[in-house]
């Protein structure tokens, strides 16, 4: 996540009104799959796209992403790492 502020990127939320007011979020881009993850139960289960989706988020958020649903059900979450 970052904020383009009168032609400098910033990572963090701009602190001033002027800041905030002039600031645009820098969006990233990642190709998304077609194909049915309901049926995934691990993470090598998912196709690539996905894979690097969440790998992707673990770099957003700095930390390890543990689990993902994969349908709406509760056995449709995948155990990623383990939670503790």
């Amino acid at each position: 996540m970052a904020y383009e502020i009168d032609g400098r990127q910033c990572d963090e939320l701009p602190m001033t009104q002027t800041e905030f007011h002039h600031a645009r979020p820098v969006y990233e881009y990642l190709d998304g799959w077609w194909e049915d993850i309901s049926q995934a139960r691990s993470f090598g289960d998912l196709p690539p796209n996905a894979q690097r989706y969440i790998k992707a988020v673990e770099e957003m958020i700095g930390a390890p992403v543990c689990a993902a649903g994969v349908g709406p059900r509760r056995d449709q979450t995948l155990q990623i790492r383990p939670l503790i």
